[in-house]
């Protein structure tokens, strides 16, 4: 059986567009840090996400996406998320099988790719409270800009639960 193809940033962009959500995307030089990314923040207004993909011992995955300047704490979240153990950085391998997207460029977009429903997905409540957010189309050489309540449309679109936790401090 071939693996599938991950999903590119036009795909993204159509499959928003069929659920009717706005959206707006600045190309840039690609960033795999959030330092790297600050120097853009006067350019692109709204809250900036920092995306961890997590496993537990059981290889349950999940997908937390927070403020960027927001901490987690990764020996007691599982508590919160549902997992049946801490929580580890799941393999760039996974990553790619799942959400279709190298370290650097994770962003809840991913969930398009996970068509097994392999990942659940956690959007903290804290960045929720910001109208807009800003998320990787995919890739790390562009931010894509979507009101907060439209990526939750949009990942309960892709068959997957938008769960709204508060999982940072």
């Amino acid at each position: 059986m071939s693996e599938m193809q991950p999903k590119t940033q036009d795909d993204l962009f159509q499959f928003l567009d069929s659920l009717g959500i706005a959206h707006k995307t600045k190309r840039h030089a690609p960033v795999f840090t959030v330092a790297e990314s600050v120097a853009l923040r006067d350019e692109i207004p709204g809250g900036h996400t920092k995306n961890l993909f997590v496993k537990d011992k059981k290889d349950n995955y999940f997908l937390l996406t927070v403020e960027e300047n927001a901490t987690v704490d990764l020996k007691t979240v599982h508590t919160l998320i549902g997992g049946a153990s801490k929580v580890s950085f799941g393999r760039p391998e996974k990553l790619m099988e799942y959400l279709g997207v190298i370290p650097g460029a994770v962003t809840a977009f991913g969930v398009i790719n996970d068509v097994g429903q392999n990942v659940k997905i956690i959007v903290d409540e804290e960045l929720m409270k910001d109208e807009i957010v800003n998320c990787h189309p995919l890739a790390n050489d562009a931010t894509t800009s979507i009101a907060s309540r439209d990526l939750l449309r949009f990942i309960e679109a892709t068959g997957h639960e938008a769960l709204v936790l508060k999982v940072t401090s």
